[in-house]
């Protein structure tokens, strides 16, 4: 069977759940995906229906994410869509997973600063995400790591 991949443009409605696992670490948010069209009668554009989607992430990127990511700001996720249908109080649901094997933030709406995570420096040890403040400064001051090594990145 073919796997369905899919790019997703859109805003995260909830903060990054991060745990550690034995197989590495486990991420998980919600991300908003709103249709905007041109709204002839007011001459402006104008938001649409919105879709929810849980993103999934394991090992780095579920680490990078929890360190990286907010809520409300505009993403790009890449990976597998996966529909899930269940029975719940004699209901039937659906909901879309996406099982992501990239995620970024969306540059046409803003800027970011990228930080490279060496593998093996302790100085970069995941350290816990304070309540509201999910942010590079999670792995500890990567700029101050750098200029103490002298290699600029």
């Amino acid at each position: 069977m073919s796997d369905t991949w899919v790019t997703l443009a859109g805003n995260a409605a909830t903060a990054v759940d991060y745990r550690d696992s034995v197989t590495g670490g486990v991420a998980r948010f919600r991300l908003a995906v709103t249709a905007r069209y041109w709204d002839r009668q007011n001459e402006t554009w104008a938001d649409g229906h919105s879709s929810f989607y849980t993103v999934w992430a394991r090992r780095s990127l579920a680490a990078n994410l929890a360190g990286s990511v907010s809520i409300g700001e505009p993403l790009l996720v890449h990976g597998r869509l996966r529909v899930r249908d269940e029975e719940k109080n004699g209901q039937r649901r659906f909901s879309a997973d996406i099982e992501a094997l990239s995620v970024g933030h969306d540059m046409t709406r803003g800027t970011s600063a990228f930080r490279r995570v060496v593998k093996g420096d302790p100085a970069l040890v995941r350290r816990p995400v304070t309540e509201g403040h999910n942010s590079a400064d999670s792995y500890g001051d990567l700029s101050t790591q750098s200029a103490r090594r002298g290699d600029g990145g």
